[in-house]
């Protein structure tokens, strides 16, 4: 599947995630102690293909548990996958060269406040990735030019304050100053506004579209919501018990979904999903990863099956049995299901 963008980005890929597989092994059950336990295995990340063009904007959407922040660590390093691979710029990424591809791609966390050492002035926080990448230049410079940039003006004014000193939004503003100090070709963002108030998380979002046109940035943006994929994506990929089953052109994925869980998901966000007569309700259990249904995934919830509509067009076997693969059903726009 070739999934590069059409929208702002160039066509050229700057991250390509082939076949990602990540698993973690647990044990289950009480039992009579620890050896009545079974093993277990989550495939939290299971086959995933994804590409990011460059000056793109690509939300990862879906609920939780659905495996978007273990692709996310996975992409920067921090889990090690059990199959599968990362290519930067055309290039393999390898465990060698996590250093300087950590440089060039970034992560902003969802929790500002965990992601900020207390006992740390903001500009401590700012300047370390500096000084842990050996950036040449006059580190003040650097630290003011990133607040800046951030929207912490005058910079100056902040150097000398700490965390709990500040609002929530300037402390995701810090953090995305400290990713901006060593101009990275590109953002991963998890969740990057859910922790904020409604009244801030605007502003946020339009400083990412900002600094996305400003530095031609890439960014990745891992979000439950997909209201804020709506307003700041240029492809949205939705991702379901390990896998993506539908991504494409934004306007194109949430005006016109394909897969019955992308429609579902739209349920809740009417400003993105249009008219919603006839809406269907999302049932069931929250995905469980450890125990993944064979054939579609996603047919123990499906409104579809459920209806029994899959029956009727002579499909329920198939979803209960067979594994669908991604198609192109309209241009870039690619969905995994048998009825699509």
């Amino acid at each position: 599947m070739s999934a590069t963008g059409d929208g702002r980005g160039d066509g050229a890929p700057v991250l390509e995630v082939r076949d990602l597989h990540v698993s973690f092994s647990g044990r289950q059950g009480l039992g009579a102690g620890l050896l009545g336990r079974s093993a277990t295995t989550a495939r939290a990340v299971d086959g995933v293909d994804l590409e990011v063009a460059r000056g793109e904007i690509v939300a990862l959407a879906g609920e939780s548990g659905c495996g978007k922040t273990t692709l996310a660590r996975a992409i920067m390093g921090l889990v090690k996958p059990a199959s599968g691979e990362i290519r930067y710029a055309g290039r393999p990424l390898r465990h060698r060269d996590l250093r300087e591809f950590r440089r060039k791609v970034q992560m902003v966390f969802q929790d500002p406040t965990g992601a900020l050492n207390p006992r740390q002035t903001i500009y401590e926080s700012v300047a370390e990735g500096l000084r842990i990448h050996k950036v040449p230049g006059e580190e003040d410079v650097l630290v003011s030019k990133a607040l800046a940039d951030a929207g912490l003006r005058p910079p100056e004014r902040f150097f000398l304050l700490y965390p709990h000193e500040v609002s929530g939004g300037q402390r995701q503003r810090v953090v995305i100053a400290g990713a901006l100090a060593l101009e990275p070709e590109m953002i991963v963002a998890d969740e990057p506004v859910s922790n904020l108030d409604a009244s801030v998380r605007g502003e946020i979002l339009a400083l990412l579209l900002k600094l996305r046109d400003r530095f031609g940035l890439s960014l990745l943006i891992v979000t439950h919501d997909l209201g804020l994929a709506w307003t700041v994506a240029d492809r949205v990929a939705v991702m379901y018990l390990g896998r993506i089953v539908e991504v494409g052109p934004a306007e194109d994925v949430l005006t016109r979904p394909l897969h019955p869980y992308t429609k579902a998901l739209l349920q809740v966000v009417p400003e993105a999903g249009g008219d919603l007569s006839g809406r269907s309700i999302l049932a069931g259990e929250p995905p469980d990863p450890t125990r993944i249904p064979p054939g579609c995934r996603f047919h123990p919830r499906c409104p579809e099956v459920q209806s029994g509509r899959a029956a009727e067009l002579g499909m329920e076997e198939r979803n209960r049995t067979e594994v669908p693969l991604l198609r192109e059903i309209r241009p870039a726009h690619f969905v995994a299901c048998h009825l699509a």
